[in-house]
């Protein structure tokens, strides 16, 4: 990643943090949230693997193509999810955007990795920006409380609470524009 080594180091622990929540996801009882946690947890250490700063760590040029292969199935595997309900499209469109950080990362000469800017799509990228920044402002609409939890609920896991959940794909969605933004 390019930018503020610093920046990047907080992008590097919030993604890492995200996906090891997402584990703990995991560990739920529904099945259908079972599998969103583990597409996120992919996403948030594929982008905490992204984001290490370039000169502290510069992966070999083979990286990349793995990258974009790992989550063009993962975008895959969202598209045949898209079947069941639109959360599985923001997953496709999470994906695709990996793979499209990765073929620009692969596609960019080695000095242009300790750069600043130059290495995508124009278009693409802002088409991305816009995207993942109005996703970011409505998921941070959404976690602002309606009403109070009812009295005598039962405890919710740490795994099932649907306001963490949120707050996770919301911190992926910050860590999404911060990556594009430095591209």
């Amino acid at each position: 990643m390019h930018g503020p080594v610093l920046t990047a180091w907080l992008l590097v622990a919030l993604c890492a943090l995200t996906g090891a929540y997402c584990l703990l996801r995991m560990r739920s009882a529904v099945e259908e949230q079972r599998r969103a946690a583990g597409g996120e947890a992919l996403m948030g250490f594929g982008m905490a693997a992204m984001a290490v700063p370039a000169a502290v760590f510069t992966p070999p040029r083979w990286a990349w193509p793995v990258y974009a292969a790992v989550f063009g199935a993962a975008a895959l595997r969202a598209l045949w999810a898209a079947r069941g309900g639109p959360h599985h499209l923001h997953h496709l469109v999470g994906s695709a955007a990996m793979v499209y950080m990765a073929v620009a990362m692969a596609a960019a000469p080695p000095a242009a990795h300790h750069a600043h800017g130059g290495t995508g799509v124009p278009l693409l990228t802002g088409a991305l920006l816009l995207y993942f920044t109005g996703y970011v402002l409505l998921s941070g609409a959404r976690l602002v409380p309606a009403a109070g939890p009812a009295a005598g609920s039962a405890s919710v896991r740490w795994g099932d609470r649907p306001e963490l959940a949120r707050a996770c794909r919301l911190s992926m969605g910050i860590g999404m524009v911060a990556m594009l933004l430095a591209m």
